[in-house]
């Protein structure tokens, strides 16, 4: 597809899919259900243009674009580069994010400040542009935010991330409302992952702690969030939930 050609398909930006992790995954599946992918990165363009080949040697249809989320002129950017590429938006979803671990006593101001820039600010700057977007499409589209399981049950090491990330149920529930105001077939849901891609570096005790906290007694893979994806942009009367998709690890 030539550039400023109107897709066929519906089309997909899915924020962080640069690295091989869950965005990535979601994108992948995306592709394979259809739509034409935008693959958002920021430092990993060498795995993001391998994943557009990946998909465009399976007859898929996909580009990468280069955007700091936390930098309100360079998502101005990426989403013009977007239209300009594909004229149209029907799913946006969020995953980009960082996750740094650090004691309490060592965690600072700034360490706050660049979780909550990426996390939530990054979230809410990418969704109010990609959603006024959709609300003047007739057919509006559908936004799926990435939250984290554990900011109701959050664990130790972590504060200035479930911080941040503690912003996306609010934020989900705020923009279905405020886009819903401007187009009602724009529809804002959020998902909440549990242990869907473990950590490098766990031992073997480890791994089986975080396995035994879950009630199916086992790890997620980042397919299960892709057909959360799905299912949250193909079901036209749900809007402002946060689905955990944690294997019961919330209540377990």
């Amino acid at each position: 597809m030539s550039a400023g050609e109107k897709s066929s398909r519906p089309v997909a930006l899915i924020t962080g899919a640069g690295r091989r992790r869950v965005g990535n995954v979601v994108a992948k599946v995306l592709a394979g259900q259809g739509y034409a992918v935008a693959l958002h990165y920021n430092a990993s363009q060498e795995a993001a243009e391998e994943t557009v080949a990946e998909i465009e040697a399976d007859g898929g249809s996909a580009a990468s674009f280069q955007a700091d989320v936390a930098d309100a002129l360079q998502v101005e950017r990426l989403f013009e580069q977007h239209m300009a590429r594909f004229d149209r938006l029907d799913l946006l979803v969020t995953t980009a994010s960082v996750w740094d671990p650090l004691p309490l006593e060592q965690t600072t101001a700034d360490d706050v400040r660049r979780q909550f820039d990426i996390n939530a600010l990054g979230t809410f700057l990418c969704c109010r542009r990609g959603g006024l977007l959709m609300a003047e499409q007739a057919e509006g589209g559908s936004i799926v935010t990435v939250g984290d399981w554990a900011t109701v049950r959050p664990y130790e090491n972590y504060a200035a991330y479930f911080v941040s990330k503690g912003a996306i149920p609010t934020m989900t529930r705020s923009l279905a409302v405020e886009l819903a105001g401007r187009n009602p077939n724009v529809r804002v849901n959020a998902i909440l992952p549990g242990p869907v891609m473990l950590p490098e570096g766990l031992t073997e005790a480890e791994e089986k702690a975080v396995i035994a906290s879950t009630l199916v007694k086992r790890a997620g893979t980042p397919e299960a969030v892709a057909h959360a994806v799905l299912f949250l942009a193909e079901n036209d009367f749900v809007t402002g939930v946060c689905l955990p998709v944690d294997g019961g690890r919330t209540i377990g």
